[in-house]
């Protein structure tokens, strides 16, 4: 038994204790006792039942591309995961993951949307919709849609669509601390939609046989790696770093040393120095990171030398059959009674 294994079955008992919160919360929740606010704009929420890895990031991404695509104006709300300040605010394309957290921040900068944060998600949206009343430039006709980042289990937000990423290695895991699910399989019943990897084609039979009779979207993965002759030393601080370095082995490119820091590391200068000098150590041609990395590292870009370039891999995601499943998203949102402003 791996190491890992080992520790996570040592805290098989502590599950109960878990799920008992997570009783405690839907009690709340279900009595009111925990408030459930509204926007005026309908909320398609994006997220998963692990603590990551299923690829929120680049999908939010895509989603809202095809979306604009359809004359939908669209805005993102986030939580800002590991940044300094719980106001509400507008991501800038020019500002850092301490202000706006790295999340966001790439989702600003790749979508080319409005990326608001916020502690609690309904005071990002209310800054959505104050900013949007006060013009934004685009025709009335063209609706507002936000999307909410990470959003499953952030559940004080109402939302009108719920789109939850799956894949088998989250539908066979166990609950926190044990494993990595935030909640039981049973909270998949809350979904709207279902999104799987288009590579696990039994995962959506599984779900069937489950009893899921909602739509199943296909999700295809592909990283975008840049062509480097000779070693390379690749590094990141994502939830599951084998994923990243698994899609750069499988473009062609040689790891001669990884580094996996923890999910949403802040970069600090000494890190920098270390990665250099592994990097020397195995005559690596270049160092490869993520995106999300790129976006935490900031001004410490400028810390990598010429004969040692940084380079970036991106993760994108296409939904499969994009054209008929976003019309029947598009149906969905045709029917939410419109809200009163804010």
């Amino acid at each position: 038994m791996r190491p890992l294994q080992a520790v996570r079955r040592s805290l098989l008992p502590l599950v109960p204790a878990y799920r008992l919160a997570l009783a405690f919360r839907e009690l709340r929740l279900r009595s009111g006792m925990e408030a459930v606010r509204r926007l005026r704009s309908p909320v398609i929420s994006i997220g998963n039942l692990s603590t990551g890895g299923t690829g929120k990031t680049p999908f939010t991404i895509a989603l809202a591309g095809a979306l604009g695509r359809r004359r939908v104006r669209v805005d993102v709300l986030s939580r800002g995961y590991g940044r300094q300040s719980r106001l509400p605010a507008l991501v800038r394309m020019g500002g850092t993951a301490a202000e706006f957290g790295d999340e966001p921040l790439l989702i600003a900068r790749e979508a080319g949307v409005p990326v608001y944060v916020a502690a609690r998600r309904y005071d990002a949206g209310v800054l959505a919709e104050q900013n949007e009343r006060a013009g934004s430039g685009l025709s009335p006709d063209m609706p507002l849609v936000h999307l909410l980042d990470d959003g499953f289990q952030h559940r004080q937000l109402h939302r009108d669509i719920d789109i939850l990423l799956l894949n088998r290695q989250d539908w066979h895991d166990s609950l926190l601390p044990a494993g990595n699910l935030r909640e039981p399989h049973q909270s998949a019943r809350r979904a709207t939609i279902f999104a799987v990897p288009f590579e696990e084609p039994e995962l959506e039979a599984e779900l069937r046989a489950w009893g899921w009779q909602g739509p199943v979207w296909r999700l295809h993965r592909r990283m975008e790696v840049p062509r480097i002759a000779g070693p390379i030393a690749a590094f990141c601080g994502i939830a599951r770093p084998g994923q990243f370095f698994a899609g750069v082995e499988a473009a062609g490119l040689h790891i001669a040393t990884r580094t996996a820091f923890p999910d949403h590391h802040r970069y600090v200068p000494h890190d920098i120095d270390c990665l250099l000098a592994a990097a020397r150590t195995v005559g690596a041609t270049a160092l490869v990171t993520t995106e999300k990395d790129l976006a935490r590292l900031g001004d410490l870009i400028s810390s990598f030398p010429e004969s040692l370039p940084l380079k970036i891999a991106r993760l994108c995601i296409e939904i499969e059959d994009e054209a008929a499943v976003l019309e029947g998203l598009m149906s969905r949102l045709r029917s939410v009674s419109p809200q009163p402003a804010l």
